[in-house]
């Protein structure tokens, strides 16, 4: 991270990431103020230990002035007072000894364990805090110089009153740019110095304890001087890092700020801006007008960027922004202000007028309006092709058919039901398989129910292996729902549709990676991190499969339980497939052919016959086990939208 904020400098000063380098900055801030009062509190616990010690010596100095006052004393019972005088007079020279040993550990402790924790405090942290509050003065000066440059008139403009102006916000610019180049060199230092500051202070109190030890009872431990050695080693490391790193950011200073005076000149290319007209995301600062009064107007600059279908914005000093407008089918329109260039309006779905915007230079102005232009046309949901192509297919098919019946040619589908016979109105969905619908049913039938922590119990390895069917394909869950029939495949193409409908309008585009096995038994998905099973599904149970027409890569089943006699639940799950979901069809098609032969050994024979089996005896689909081998190992957690 030490490096990445500096390298985030040159990216910010001309304009590229400016969001990730505000993010970044706040969490170096934050990780100071952390340093600060973490640093602070350290100091307290030194000090106190310093105390101790130092109350150590004057307590043995004490000690033995008061074993020496023995013999002052006048007992009226004083005899064996000369043996007691003589021992109280050795005891009172040990304790001198070692009252000089705690005198020099209580220096040593002053000079290398409290010392360098105040030395560190008082210049590197306070440097810190300079810094924040020279750059914070350079930005209000930036700010005043911006709203200056900002309040010039658009009819009369007077050419030497522009460039005035001009040159004193590129000046600013300059100095802020400055300012902000020590702040974050300052703070990248931070990173290394605390590292420094934190082992040095107890390097010298470990020192002077084992020093004092040496002296005053001959113990002295190899291992750890060896130990100390090589914390020395450390610390000359990092110093020698720190030395290289200082000297390659004094090198980047110098390249920065020897750039052309246009970069820091706002609108500088007005006559030919290059215009990016297909942005699906912006950030920027903008000025935006508040109303004080019936005619009176303000305008505050402020940080704005897009998030999804939104329109962010985030002031100074906060950590993260808020919602300032929902983009989504709104209309934005260039407008005329009095006193303000660059100035566009937005405008909600309904018609009402939203809040009014003013750009710095006229590219920021075009590529702002085209952004959200882009945005409100809901293009930034076609960010993942596949999920894309899912929404707009499923959608697509559903709109030809409820209005282009009169077109479509009548095949199977010529005795549809109707969708509320398919899937009752207002049904759930599960957009995630953390309790399968299974295990809940298991739970309320009181039957045999699954592993809580969603681990498979041993007898399922035991179950496939002895399978003669096991087919792996990668697989994202993208939800299930409750169905009311099972006859057609229709059922699974409605669920399809509503599916990937809720996960549109809800934006819902996360989706978990599992691998779903076929085997001649069952359908399990798989996690591909921990090789742990999900859920699992008896194969039996699966009563209709199909792949979506258009979409070859969204396969989904239906599954049939009974819950207890006379009742039954079924459930349709949707999944989205790396491979043509009519290959998983055919797997499964399969495995029930094989349930079916399994009763009659001459027809297991010819089917074995009819179909190629793999060295260990066991069915092998074909065109699919090379492109499967090369997707199961590109296993990732999860896909996002």
């Amino acid at each position: 991270m030490n490096t990445q904020l500096f390298g985030l400098i040159t990216s910010a000063s001309f304009g590229s990431g400016p969001l990730r380098t505000r993010s970044l900055l706040s969490v170096f801030e934050e990780d100071a103020g952390t340093l600060t009062e973490y640093t602070n509190q350290l100091l307290q616990a030194m000090q106190r230990v310093y105390g101790a010690q130092n109350e150590m010596c004057l307590a043995t100095q004490q000690l033995s002035k008061q074993l020496l006052a023995y013999e002052k004393q006048h007992f009226a019972l004083g005899k064996g007072d000369e043996e007691v005088i003589s021992t109280l007079h050795y005891f009172s020279k040990v304790v001198d000894e070692l009252n000089i040993l705690h005198s020099e550990l209580a220096k040593q402790l002053a000079d290398t364990m409290v010392l360098p924790i105040i030395q560190f405090r008082e210049k590197d942290l306070t440097e810190v805090s300079t810094l924040k509050d020279l750059f914070g003065l350079a930005s209000n000066e930036h700010d005043v110089s911006m709203a200056k440059y900002s309040r010039l008139p658009k009819r009369k403009e007077n050419e030497k009153l522009k460039a005035e102006v001009a040159k004193e916000v590129a000046n600013a610019r300059r100095k802020q740019h400055l300012s902000s180049l020590q702040y974050y060199c300052a703070l990248n230092a931070l990173q290394y110095r605390k590292r420094v500051a934190m082992m040095e202070p107890m390097l010298g109190y470990t020192r002077g304890q084992i020093n004092f030890f040496k002296k005053g009872a001959e113990m002295f431990s190899k291992r750890m001087d060896r130990f100390l050695s090589s914390v020395s080693d450390m610390v000359q490391s990092i110093q020698g890092e720190l030395d290289a790193e200082t000297e390659k950011m004094r090198i980047s200073q110098q390249d920065l700020i020897a750039v052309n005076e246009s970069v820091y000149t706002p609108d500088s290319d007005v006559t030919s801006p290059a215009i990016n007209r297909n942005l699906i995301q912006k950030a920027g600062y903008l000025n935006l007008r508040n109303k004080t009064g019936l005619v009176t107007t303000t305008w505050e600059r402020l940080y704005f960027f897009t998030q999804g279908g939104n329109l962010m914005c985030q002031p100074r000093g906060a950590v993260a922004g808020g919602l300032i407008q929902d983009l989504d089918n709104c209309s934005v329109m260039a407008v005329d202000c009095e006193d303000r260039r660059y100035c566009f309006q937005i405008t909600t779905p309904t018609g009402k007028a939203g809040i009014t915007l003013q750009a710095e230079s006229k590219k920021e102005y075009e590529e702002w309006i085209s952004a959200i232009n882009n945005i409100s046309r809901q293009i930034y949901l076609t960010d993942n092709p596949e999920v894309g192509a899912s929404v707009r297919s499923c959608f697509h098919s559903q709109n030809v058919k409820n209005t282009e019946n009169d077109k479509i040619i009548p095949s199977e589908s010529a005795g549809i039901q109707d969708s509320a016979q398919l899937i009752a109105p207002g049904t759930p969905i599960q957009f995630d398989i953390v309790l399968p619908a299974t295990e809940f049913l298991d739970q309320n039938r009181g039957g045999r129910r699954a592993n809580p922590f969603g681990e498979s119990e041993d007898s399922s390895k035991d179950e496939v292996e002895d399978s003669l069917l096991q087919q792996m394909f990668v697989v994202r869950f993208l939800g299930s729902m409750a169905v009311q029939s099972d006859n057609t495949s229709e059922v699974i193409y409605e669920a399809m549709r509503q599916v990937l409908a809720a996960r549109a309008i809800h934006n819902i585009f996360r989706m978990t990676e599992s691998h779903l096995m076929v085997t001649s038994k069952n359908l399990r998905l798989i996690d591909p991190q921990t090789q742990v099973t999900r859920t699992s599904f008896e194969l039996a149970t699966v009563t209709q499969f199909a792949a979506h027409q258009d979409n070859r890569r969204l396969i989904g089943f239906v599954v049939h339980l009974s819950e207890a006699p006379g009742e039954e639940s079924m459930s349709a799950y949707v999944f989205e497939s790396n491979t043509e979901g009519e290959k998983i069809c055919y797997a499964i098609s399969l495995g029930k052919e094989i349930i079916e032969a399994q009763k009659d050994p001459e027809a297991l024979a010819q089917l074995m016959k009819s179909v190629p089996l793999t060295n260990d005896g066991k069915f092998m689909l074909l065109n699919d086990q090379a492109e499967e081998d090369g997707t199961i190992h590109e296993e990732g957690e999860e896909s996002e939208a």
